[in-house]
């Protein structure tokens, strides 16, 4: 399962989401702001209150920053091409 945690509102995650249009994984978003328990999660599983957060379940992968998210994500659930979308930077504190 692919769990990623975001904020609507964060430049960073936007950016990952668009990515992910064309690269087509099974993402589960977890909005950090909206849903039950997704802060807390995500400070279990990754020390920190940052967004975006990627969660691969099935390969125990836990990552931070959009850059390296999105490689993830186009290395192994699309075609490893790179996908280029719009710089905006890499993390997006929650506070």
């Amino acid at each position: 399962m692919l769990n990623l945690y975001y904020k609507p509102s964060c430049p960073y995650c936007v950016r990952v989401l668009q990515a992910n249009e064309t690269i087509g994984a099974p993402l589960t978003l977890l909005n950090v702001l909206a849903a039950t328990g997704a802060m807390a999660t995500l400070m279990d599983r990754g020390g920190k209150t940052q967004v975006p957060f990627l969660e691969d379940t099935d390969r125990g992968v836990l990552m931070y920053e959009s850059n390296d998210i999105i490689a993830y994500l186009s290395e192994q659930y699309g075609s490893g091409n790179k996908v280029d979308v719009p710089t905006a930077g890499n993390v997006c504190p929650i506070d």
